[in-house]
């Protein structure tokens, strides 16, 4: 990638919704070879998609609770049969397998700590092979971009 390439993922990821021309004025080409290399980072899976991102706290979703799980088995099979049944918990934001005295990270975003306590005992409890988890609940978000600085 050279610096259009950057300068392409770096305005939209700021403005995703940036007609081809205003992208093109803003990276410094015309708007064929910008085209072109939009089509390209995207072929090559390097822009992976175009949503829009939404207030989590206007939706009522602002209670954050990182989760440490440990698993009482961590043999391939049993990561397989966790990562797939974390995928169908929608309250989980994110989940990462992690290097360290636990298994997984996981990021669960609720309306509140009764919301929380019900999703935790219903469904993360009840995920394969969890020995146990450790909750550390977020107060407040001081930088939340993703890869929207670059």
């Amino acid at each position: 990638m050279d610096r259009f390439d950057l300068s392409i993922l770096e305005v939209l990821a700021s403005n995703g919704r940036i007609s081809i021309t205003d992208l093109a004025q803003h990276i410094g080409l015309s708007k064929s070879p910008t085209q072109a290399r939009l089509r390209r980072l995207e072929k090559e899976g390097v822009i992976t998609g175009y949503r829009a991102l939404l207030d989590p706290v206007r939706l009522g979703l602002d209670h954050v609770a990182f989760v440490e799980v440990k698993l009482t088995d961590t043999r391939e099979a049993a990561l397989r049969a966790f990562n797939n049944a974390v995928l169908q918990v929608p309250e989980i934001e994110q989940a990462h397998m992690i290097a360290s005295n636990f298994d997984y990270l996981l990021k669960v975003r609720t309306s509140d700590m009764a919301a929380y306590r019900a999703v935790l005992g219903e469904k993360l409890s009840t995920l394969p092979h969890v020995a146990s988890t450790s909750t550390y609940v977020a107060m407040q978000a001081v930088k939340d971009t993703g890869l929207a600085e670059m």
